[in-house]
């Protein structure tokens, strides 16, 4: 429990966050809830396919992905696209196995346990930290392409064990890199 909090506090937002997991299904069919009862659960949410920041957040997960199971993890995505139009970059990212969720409304990125903001696309070219990110390679390495998603909804990163959220990383620019291994305590 955190410093100053409420331990009937902590429990009703722990009750209110495994309703709304409950709700919130896999393109596989499966609750959200039940994968974190299984076991924790990395739960990354992309921002939209054409961005090169989120093809670089699959294949970061992708190479450390046997690390993140070790720890008796597992990824799970939330995209903004249809499965059809998700399935070829999963795919190509050696990610077809893993559960992820169509969340084209983006109600599950605006859960007040999540809260990821939403900010004016053009924005990002205003940014040095995007630019610098672009440069480092991200641009050239993964691209860009078009945008078919919604490009204002912002990314995250969330580590959900016994139905709490343990650790979470919330996108200040879309060239943010959460560690995902210390997100899972394996960093």
């Amino acid at each position: 429990m955190s410093a100053g909090a409420h331990p009937a506090r902590e429990q009703v937002e722990q009750l209110e966050l495994a309703d709304a997991l409950r709700e919130f299904r896999t393109e596989t069919g499966r609750s959200l809830l039940d994968l974190v009862d299984e076991s924790p659960v990395l739960l990354v949410f992309l921002r939209h396919f054409a961005c090169a920041f989120c093809a670089q957040t699959l294949d970061r997960v992708s190479q450390v992905r046997e690390q993140i199971a070790a720890k008796g993890a597992r990824p799970v995505f939330v995209h903004l696209g249809s499965p059809e139009r998700a399935k070829p970059y999963f795919d190509y990212y050696h990610l077809s196995d893993v559960e992820r969720i169509s969340n084209p409304d983006a109600s599950l990125y605006q859960l007040p346990a999540f809260a990821l903001s939403r900010t004016n696309p053009y924005l990002h070219f205003l940014n040095p930290t995007v630019w610098r990110g672009w440069l480092k390679g991200a641009m050239r390495k993964y691209g860009i392409g078009m945008i078919q998603e919604d490009a204002e909804q912002m990314p995250g990163v969330f580590f959900l064990k016994d139905r709490k959220i343990e650790r979470a990383f919330r996108h200040r620019t879309i060239a943010d890199e959460p560690d995902y291994l210390k997100l899972v305590g394996a960093g």
